[in-house]
């Protein structure tokens, strides 16, 4: 089956269907490059919603994302920003693989075409001159020999003739002779011609003609080929990035199956919970008895030992009392005095401890100490109540002291445990840092070519005088801290752990909640407040808690590349392919800190190991910190 042979008559309609088929290739590119268009706009769209819902850095909003639901919904945008990231890759591949390499090929087709129907064309050229020399000759036999049949008439004419001369006849002779003489030649010559163009007939239809045509159907069939090629590559750059789209959306449902609405609803808690004592009973004041106030200890042994219960007011009236009910917030801590000697006879109370904090709240709540009447005992205390919660939100959102005394308990140790946090992430910075540079320093004294000692003393003197700084601040908060620890009801040992305070702390009676309030025989209510004991938290040494700190967890394998001695202090010596622990990345000095086993840990160059981190390996472990606590 070939185009020359059997398609030798269909020049034309051949140079037809090769440029539908270009055509074809060229719709196919613009086909593909307005997919890419599409790919290109769908991934800026979901880059762009990816970033619309990511929380603001330093906001409010990015606070709200420690929960499970909401780190859930952060892994969804991020993982949907490497999902936009699959589709510009497919863009990229089909706009290089595809689009880039069909419009060079066609490119070198329309060439290619182009000459191979030139060649063709000349062929026809060349045939149809030869035609038209053929009809030349012939008419010119044909024309000599019509002139040399009249030229032999002529004479047989003159020949017949007896009027004539003689000298006419053999004139008229002559003359026929001489036109059968070039009829003769014209006969040669056309016979000469014919054979000519038969011959070149011949090589047009079955040499010239199918080799033009058989390179035209080569042409067409790479084509043909080369779209098909395409049209698999157009799949295949979509099948590659089918596993990492599917790994996206694997990690998605992950997110979500790690939910756990009880760490939520305990995060709550220790977000908003204040560390106060909710509101005690409300006595029932007898107005049937005379209005006498006192506080002296005999009139409330004379009202107990009447034997007479008193009624309290239902769940109604209680109701009324506290408005926050609805909004399941804790209520505020029930009105006391200003100080302890407006009872001098009073059990202390182990609740509260006489501090900056309690203190505040102490002269805010008694800044009325006196409700003569029931009446205005609920009229003061929604105010009151109304008037806390306000003051509490602002304290707990804005800045304050820098104790953080104005903030509730809870909230107040959970202010200084951070603080505390981020003062130790800084001291092990600038540790490291001085770290580096002493490694730095004894490079130089070994090897001075590569540099003067003495030209990173004066910083190792700062980060020294830095280290001293942060760790005299860091020993003020774990003072403030262990002071509130020792007044909140539970604390669980990871708490103690991160604020390094492991002393066992003092702990006092309990006393009733009735042995705080008095009442007369009348039945009035008094509102007093004992004195609160002191818990006395022994002091420790700063330096121990790096002593007692538990080893820090792997992130990741690495693999040593070359031998390493380790001959300096805080390094270690390994081995070429020896495969060992990363505990702590290269922080930009050139060094990785690795772990072999319990004992033995230490730094080696950045260069000499290749590190596999694991990427959740640092959010794994804040979370088991976070459970822990």
């Amino acid at each position: 089956m070939s185009w020359g042979t059997e398609l030798w008559d269909q020049f034309d309609n051949l140079e037809k269907h090769t440029q539908w088929g270009i055509d074809v290739l060229e719709k196919y590119i613009k086909f593909v490059k307005e997919r890419t268009e599409i790919e290109l706009s769908y991934a800026k769209q979901l880059r762009n919603l990816s970033k619309k819902y990511q929380p603001k850095k330093n906001s409010k909003e990015e606070e709200e994302y420690r929960y499970t639901s909401t780190k859930a919904f952060l892994a969804t945008l991020n993982e949907m920003n490497d999902y936009a990231g699959q589709h510009e890759v497919i863009s990229e591949n089909m706009t290089s693989l595809i689009t880039g390499e069909l419009t060079r090929y066609v490119q070198e087709l329309k060439q290619e075409r182009k000459s191979h129907f030139h060649d063709g064309r000349k062929a026809q050229q060349h045939i149809e001159t030869c035609w038209k020399q053929l009809e030349a000759s012939k008419r010119r036999f044909e024309r000599d020999c019509k002139e040399a049949d009249r030229a032999q008439q002529y004479f047989e004419k003159m020949d017949a003739d007896i009027n004539v001369t003689k000298a006419d006849v053999e004139k008229a002779r002559q003359q026929a002779q001489l036109r059968h003489q070039m009829a003769e030649d014209s006969k040669a010559e056309y016979c000469s011609t014919l054979q000519k163009f038969n011959s070149e007939q011949h090589d047009h239809y079955y040499t010239h003609i199918p080799n033009i045509f058989q390179k035209i159907q080569e042409m067409e069939e790479r084509r043909i080929v080369r779209i098909g090629e395409s049209m698999k590559t157009f799949a295949d750059v979509d099948r590659q990035v089918i596993p990492i789209i599917g790994k996206c959306l694997d990690e998605i449902t992950k997110a979500a199956e790690s939910i756990d609405h009880k760490n939520d609803s305990q995060m709550v808690i220790e977000a908003f919970k204040s560390g106060f004592e909710p509101p005690g009973d409300v006595d029932f004041e007898d107005f049937t008895q005379p209005m006498k106030r006192t506080v002296s200890e005999s009139s409330l042994s004379n009202s107990r030992g009447d034997g007479k219960s008193e009624p309290k007011f239902g769940g109604k009236s209680k109701g009324k009392l506290w408005p926050f009910i609805k909004k399941n917030k804790p209520p505020p801590p029930p009105p006391a005095s200003a100080s302890p000697s407006a009872v001098p006879n009073g059990p202390q109370s182990p609740k509260q401890q006489k501090e900056p904090l309690s203190h505040r709240f102490n002269e805010f709540m008694t800044s009325k100490p006196k409700i003569h009447c029931f009446r205005s005992l609920k009229r003061g205390l929604s105010l009151k109540l109304i008037t806390l919660n306000t003051q509490v939100w602002s304290l707990i959102e804005g800045a304050g002291p820098e104790d953080f005394s104005n903030l509730p308990p809870e909230q107040r140790r959970k202010k200084l445990q951070q603080k505390v946090d981020e003062l130790n992430k800084d001291i092990q910075k600038e540790m490291d840092q001085r770290d580096a540079l002493t490694k730095m320093k004894d490079v130089y004294i070994k090897n001075p070519q590569m540099g003067d000692p003495a030209s990173v003393d004066h910083r190792l003197a700062e980060l020294g005088q830095n280290i001293e700084k942060l760790r005299l601040e860091v020993q003020k908060f774990e003072g403030w801290l262990a002071e509130v620890e020792g007044r909140l009801p539970m604390r669980t040992e990871q708490a103690r752990r991160q604020s390094g305070l492991y002393e066992a702390q003092n702990t006092s009676a309990v006393n009733s909640c009735a042995q705080d309030r008095e009442s007369s025989p009348d039945g009035s209510y008094t509102e007093e407040q004992s004195q609160e004991t002191e818990m006395k938290v022994p002091a420790t040494d700063f330096d121990d808690e790096f002593d007692d700190e538990e080893p820090l967890p792997t992130i990741g394998t690495c693999k040593a590349l070359y031998t390493f001695e380790g001959q300096n202090e805080g390094t270690i010596s390994v081995a070429e392919g020896e495969m060992l622990y990363v505990i702590e990345e290269d922080k930009g000095d050139g060094w990785t800190r690795i772990r072999r086993n319990e004992d033995e840990e230490g730094y080696v160059p950045t260069s000499y190991v290749e590190v596999y981190l694991d990427k959740n390996a640092k959010d794994v472990y804040k979370s088991l910190q976070k459970i822990s606590e």
